[in-house]
């Protein structure tokens, strides 16, 4: 008989800040360069190298903190913390332990019911990243790229309070949001600016004390983490069902095979060795620094969600797709402000601009076309001056290249067909042309109209109003 079991997971996610140098040292955190390109004497460990802290991201992390709701501490201490990988040449990573920068935050999160929860954080904490360690298919030396070595992270620990892993998903949606939106990060996964360990264990339903706990580790995905957790939960059910113990492990995640593999056994934080770092000062941050920084921080998404839904009479659904990004959020208003109808212009960003961003894998940091110039487009529509067809067409070009939206319409000769006298004259030819669909929709086929208008809207290359077209077409229809 399957036995009723309590899913608990806690998330450590490392996040890379957006800072020009690394943690401790000036060399430049770039991206796809050469192999340890970017290099000092601190990077390799060389002896009589000092670390300095590079205060800018001591800022962002700050940001981090502050958004999280954390309690960011005056007082805060760095470790070594010591084990032995070829890709860190010290022997010790700095990192921060007893006296982290931050602590006891929360972050709300949509549940897949509908509904939603709080889930605590334990800590923020600095640190540095390690380099990397690379391995040729059929090569068996190691080859290390030290560029990533020093590159400045937080980890962000959670409390073991999400309980599946499409809770854990949506909490990594939201941590991400969240810390792009003031800018601490970039967060671009596929370059490993974010990763996640998920701590996983199960319990029997209504048990209060903890299960054995197994931690997948470097996980780089929002589908992986949820595919690892559950292939991790799977695992763990079947193992406690037919009578084992689960072994508290290391697991890595194969995401080709969905399955794990264990990379070491126990591990708890007294292997690591940790004591303060004698070459580092404890990091003072006075509590005005700290109130400067947050009040600097811009109007949140919740906020801003909130706001959309009361100023603008939006959906929580569509509030919610435009504050995807800050990005968005900011385009959106300065096209909403501009044009005077936040909800027209609403419509059209969340239907046809989001579709040719998403028709050109692009963001919105890539457009070209400014929000004023998108009112500008739209004010064309409102005055019959361009059809929404005609306008959409132009959509994805304006975009990607910009341009004044007045001025292509001209050039293209889409203005729209205003005369009344060529309308009617198009309205007439029609009914001659298709005397059968008159006589259709005189006995009652109400689909012969939009059989006429077609026709119409072909004799005028589009350019009609659809609105007047069929206006036009019942009042001659009503006569016959």
């Amino acid at each position: 008989m399957s036995r009723d079991f309590e899913t608990v997971i806690g998330l450590e996610v490392h996040v890379q800040l957006r800072t020009r140098t690394k943690l401790f040292a000036s060399a430049d955190v770039s991206y796809g360069d050469a192999p340890n390109h970017h290099v000092t004497p601190v990077c390799l460990a060389l002896p009589g190298a000092l670390p300095v802290l590079n205060g800018a991201a001591v800022e962002l992390a700050a940001r981090a903190a502050l958004v999280t709701h954390c309690k960011l501490h005056p007082h805060s201490v760095f470790a070594r913390k010591h084990y032995f990988y070829p890709d860190l040449p010290k022997a010790y990573q700095i990192s921060q332990y007893e006296e982290p920068l931050a602590t006891g935050g929360w972050l709300e999160i949509e549940t897949p019911e509908g509904g939603a929860r709080r889930i605590g954080i334990t800590r923020i904490h600095m640190e540095e990243d390690a380099g990397k360690s690379m391995h040729e298919p059929g090569d068996p030396e190691t080859q290390v790229d030290l560029n990533r070595a020093g590159v400045p992270l937080v980890e962000i620990v959670s409390e073991p309070e999400l309980r599946s892993p499409e809770e854990a998903g949506a909490y990594l949606r939201k941590l991400r949001q969240l810390l792009r939106w003031v800018e601490a990060t970039d967060a671009d996964m596929e370059k490993g600016q974010l990763r996640c360990d998920a701590n996983v264990s199960i319990r029997p339903r209504g048990e209060t004390r903890l299960g054995t706990r197994t931690e997948i580790k470097n996980l780089n995905s929002f589908r992986f983490v949820e595919a690892a957790i559950k292939a991790e939960v799977l695992r763990q059910r079947e193992l406690l069902e037919d009578g084992g113990q689960v072994q508290q492990a290391t697991l890595g995640f194969d995401p080709e095979r969905g399955r794990l593999f264990v990379m070491r056994l126990k591990e708890n934080a007294d292997d690591y060795r940790y004591f303060p770092d004698p070459d580092l000062i404890p990091l003072l941050l006075p509590e005005e620094r700290i109130e400067r920084i947050r009040a600097a921080l811009p109007e949140l998404p919740d906020a801003r969600t909130q706001r959309f839904e009361s100023a603008y009479g939006l959906s929580a659904a569509d509030a919610g797709t435009l504050v995807s990004s800050r990005a968005l959020a900011d385009w959106y208003e300065a096209a909403a402000r501009a044009h005077g109808n936040a909800k027209h212009v609403a419509n059209w960003v969340l239907r046809d601009v989001l579709a040719a961003l998403k028709e050109r894998d692009a963001e919105v940091e890539d457009v070209r076309l400014a929000p004023e110039q998108l009112a500008a487009l739209l004010r064309l529509v409102d005055a019959g001056s361009v059809t929404p067809k005609s306008a959409r067409s132009l959509l994805p070009e304006l975009l990607f290249e910009g341009g004044d939206p007045e001025r292509l319409v001209r050039e293209r000769g889409l203005e729209a067909v205003a005369d009344t006298g060529a309308l009617e004259a198009a309205v007439d030819e029609a009914l001659a042309a298709h005397p059968n669909a008159v006589a259709s929709f005189a006995a009652g086929d109400a689909k012969s109209l939009n059989f006429l208008m077609g026709q119409v809207m072909r004799r005028t290359g589009g350019k009609a109003d659809p609105g007047r077209v069929r206006e036009l077409l019942a009042e001659r229809l009503a006569r016959r």
